[in-house]
């Protein structure tokens, strides 16, 4: 599942690495991304080996835009959901985020059908 998230950059994480069973080697660093609305929600998004070098531009309070991967697997009995950037990009300003966000139509009052007087509800 590919997605494309905005928000604000706030914080890279340590920088991890290992090797795996074939003797690669891998580095991995998680860097939170706000998302802004009524109710902002912090989101923990993993970069993968060189796509780690595009953190070394951002500033806390940057405007960014991750397309991502979300994926969950199972692991004795529990669930793991890992969210993997594949694309980090820096947005120029707030026209471009605000441009890139959906669309919203607007309601028409009008089109909310009137209540029922006899509703069974008590309240």
């Amino acid at each position: 599942m590919s997605v494309e998230l905005i928000g604000k950059f706030m914080e890279s994480l340590p920088l991890r690495t290992g090797a795996s069973n074939k003797g690669g080697e891998w580095r991995v660093q998680d860097f939170i991304m706000e998302i802004g609305g009524q109710y902002p929600k912090k989101v923990c998004i993993s970069l993968w080996n060189e796509k780690i070098d595009t953190l070394t531009h951002l500033k806390v309070g940057d405007d960014i835009k991750a397309s991502v991967d979300i994926e969950s697997r199972e692991f004795n009995g529990k669930w793991y959901t890992n969210i993997k950037a594949w694309q980090v990009e820096k947005m120029n300003s707030k026209t471009e985020v605000a441009q890139s966000l959906p669309e919203i139509p607007p309601h028409n009052l009008s089109d909310i059908p009137p209540e029922e007087e006899n509703d069974d509800l008590p309240f």
